[in-house]
């Protein structure tokens, strides 16, 4: 049965697209806590000399915290419901661009980037919790707009903020935008409201998705083999992806094509610049595209096209990408058939365990993020031993190659299994009362 919409309480505020728009606009406020960092980096160097090196720990351990701790962060939203977890992320986020503005030590920085890390992800984590609990009907596509809002949210902000530390200083860019923007996820999150009643055992399901009857707690979730399948996807292409792109630039050098103008669409940049330019654009696309595909053909078909598509990407990009307007077209492939998986891996977790809890258990299936994360240095380590990047390239083309053989011949059957199962036991339970 085609779902209907869910009631989230009174009032046209609470209406489930409105605070979908909410949850976007929180994304949106938090993005410049990951993809603004860059543009403070030599400024604080430059008065400081502490090294790049050591101010880039700060990001690293922002990205840690914000990924996991995102289950714990869920737990709470599961317990209390969004607006605390949301309005303290705010209240945090703010906080730590506050430090910021004022440290004058590695240990303020990264004590900062701890408590931003915390912030972001407990709004992350239940917006996207949210998403995937109010659409069961379109939940990759609910998904992947939310996610869209952090990947693609830091787009309207970082002209100003380039402009202000320019004329003002990196300091009061730190403070302004930090309490703005802190102050905005504050009055967004105010308006959020309670979606810990809508389960998946209640709700009417897609009729296009296979979803689950009953709602799985993390510590059942954790017991079933087929979460662990999902991880070990999650972790096969954010890292593969994340190989491939992270090295983008020295690639570019190494090909002595980084500052070759191309003329692509009546723009002409340099291949570089170009290809970073597009990476903006096609990773927030990509989000809703392929999570609207999701929900008309399956996850699984979705899930081996695009990793397919990265896969031949990231091999197309080492063959060809000497070729500057093939390296911008190739790079911006890989781009589009990468960042999906975080409009995805959610939709597909909460089809398969529930609704009820779906932000605790999606969130410890987003800690796969932190895990990719961890691997990527190895991409320099194998180009430093081979002395080339076809290594680092081939490897990261298996990596999503596998994962996208993985979506339909191993994932396919075990969740069919899963929920064929659970249906089974509902229907016991049901004649036995």
């Amino acid at each position: 049965m085609q779902s209907q919409p869910v009631p989230t309480g009174q009032g046209l505020l609470a209406g489930r697209w409105w605070q979908l728009v909410f949850g976007i606009v929180c994304m949106t406020m938090i993005a410049n806590l990951q993809y603004g960092w860059t543009l403070f980096v030599n400024p604080l160097d430059a008065k400081f000399h502490w090294g790049r090196a050591a101010i880039q720990v700060a990001f690293t351990i922002f990205v840690l915290t914000e990924t996991w701790l995102v289950p714990i962060e869920g737990y709470l939203v599961d317990r209390f419901g969004p607006r605390p977890v949301v309005v303290v992320g705010g209240i945090l986020c703010g906080i730590a661009w506050a430090m910021n503005s004022v440290s004058d030590s590695l240990m303020m920085l990264y004590v900062a980037a701890a408590i931003g890390g915390t912030g972001a992800g407990a709004v992350y984590g239940t917006c996207v919790g949210n998403a995937v609990k109010l659409f069961p009907d379109r939940r990759g596509l609910a998904a992947g707009l939310t996610a869209a809002g952090f990947g693609a949210g830091s787009a309207l902000t970082i002209i100003p903020i380039s402009n202000m530390i320019k004329a003002d200083g990196y300091e009061k860019a730190f403070l302004y935008f930090g309490i703005g923007q802190g102050i905005a996820v504050f009055i967004i999150g105010m308006l959020l409201v309670d979606t810990r009643k809508i389960s998946a055992a209640v709700s009417a399901m897609s009729k296009k998705v296979s979803q689950a009857r009953r709602d799985y707690q993390w510590t059942e979730m954790v017991k079933a083999p087929v979460f662990w399948v999902m991880y070990v996807m999650f972790v096969l292409v954010g890292a593969g992806g994340l190989m491939a792109t992270a090295q983008l630039a020295p690639i570019a050098k190494d090909f002595k094509i980084a500052d070759t103008p191309v003329s692509l669409i009546g723009l002409t940049l340099p291949a570089l610049t170009f290809a970073l330019s597009i990476d903006r654009i096609l990773n927030g696309l990509t989000r809703p595209f392929f999570g609207w595909v999701s929900d008309n053909i399956g996850r699984e078909l979705t899930m081996l096209i695009a990793f397919g598509f990265e896969a031949i990407g990231i091999f197309a990009l080492y063959k060809y990408g000497q070729d500057p307007v093939l390296f911008v077209i190739l790079s911006g492939l890989v781009f589009f058939a990468w960042g999906e998986i975080y409009s995805l891996f959610p939709s597909t977790c909460t089809d398969t365990f529930g609704s009820r809890y779906a932000t605790t258990n999606a969130g410890l299936l987003y800690t796969a993020k932190g895990t990719a994360s961890l691997l990527v240095p190895l991409s320099s380590v194998l180009m430093s031993a081979t002395g080339s990047w076809q290594s680092v390239f081939v490897v990261a083309a298996i990596m999503n190659a596998l994962a996208a053989l993985m979506a339909w011949f191993v994932l396919r059957p075990m969740r069919r299994a899963h929920l064929g199962k659970a249906a089974e036991a509902q229907q016991g339970a049901v004649q036995a009362a």
